[in-house]
């Protein structure tokens, strides 16, 4: 087995390393999940619909965090939400906790777990720290996404509807312009890291 297969740092282990890693976990965990909360009221007019933060935070914090904290911590929001706290994307217009979870939009947060477990495995084993590989995780962190969304959505409405106009095709311009920015900024964070501890 190379190293290169074995887990390694992560962002958020090497910009706060302690011996008190619950603790850590804990801070980290309630900050991520605010900071899903925020993301998901963020609304940037964009063509051809609004462009929101929520998947882009969902990735970075898988790939910043790593495997088990990152899905924690949507976990932990997603428990917010089921609660019934308004923290998803039209909430509490759309409605809140279970009955808005299981409505057509409810396979993208399962979506939002199993990505954030997926690219913070690729982070583990190094993916995060340079521009091509982080663009590949964030690839394969939106195709895990939006399969379960997808799935669920036809689920719900009926596969006879459009379901990849509504769930896929107008996202995906933005997606792109998400992936970027994460691809560009965390091998960038990662270099700053390594010039201050250099």
């Amino acid at each position: 087995m190379t190293t290169a297969a074995l887990p390694q740092s992560t962002l958020a282990h090497a910009l706060w390393p302690s011996d008190n890693t619950m603790v850590r976990n804990v801070v980290l965990a309630v900050l991520g999940s605010l900071a899903l909360w925020a993301s998901a009221k963020i609304s940037i007019p964009f063509w051809p619909v609004p462009l929101t933060m929520q998947s882009l935070v969902v990735l970075s914090l898988g790939m910043a965090f790593g495997a088990k904290l990152g899905a924690a911590t949507v976990m932990l929001y997603l428990a917010q939400g089921a609660a019934g706290l308004p923290v998803f994307s039209g909430t509490p217009e759309k409605g809140i906790g279970i009955a808005y979870m299981i409505g057509p939009t409810g396979g993208y947060l399962l979506g939002f777990v199993l990505a954030a477990g997926v690219v913070g495995f690729l982070a583990e084993r190094g993916w995060d720290r340079n521009l091509l590989t982080a663009a590949g995780a964030m690839l394969i962190g939106n195709i895990i996404m939006y399969a379960p969304g997808l799935a669920w959505l036809g689920a719900v409405v009926g596969w006879d509807k459009p379901v990849l106009a509504w769930g896929l095709t107008p996202f995906l311009l933005g997606d792109a312009v998400k992936l970027v920015i994460a691809a560009v900024a965390l091998p960038g964070l990662w270099k700053l890291v390594n010039r201050f501890k250099g």
